[in-house]
């Protein structure tokens, strides 16, 4: 999952920043639904603790997401044995 969504060019400071969206419009959320609706408090704290819960999502997906840009795809085995080859004798042996 997280590959394709590299892929598509999402990156782990895209997924931070909506992280921190979503903090900001739980607040909004909150204070609109109180405001703006005769519900009463209880319907505001649903709708904020709603929007609110998206953020630790967001956070861990963008955790992984920079993991996956560190370490990014594993080499393919011939890759790999290449690099081997073109290494041998360059490392000093004491």
């Amino acid at each position: 999952m997280l590959r394709t969504m590299r892929k598509l060019g999402v990156s782990s400071s895209m997924l931070y920043m909506a992280g921190f969206g979503s903090i900001a419009a739980s607040m909004a959320a909150w204070m609109m639904s109180q405001r703006l609706e005769d519900a009463g408090v209880d319907r505001a704290d649903r709708w904020g603790i709603f929007i609110g819960e998206w953020a630790p999502t967001f956070f861990a997906l963008g955790t992984a997401m920079r993991l996956e840009e560190q370490w990014g795809e594993e080499p393919e085995h011939e890759e790999m044995e290449d690099m081997r080859t073109r290494t041998r004798g360059t490392v000093p042996v004491s």
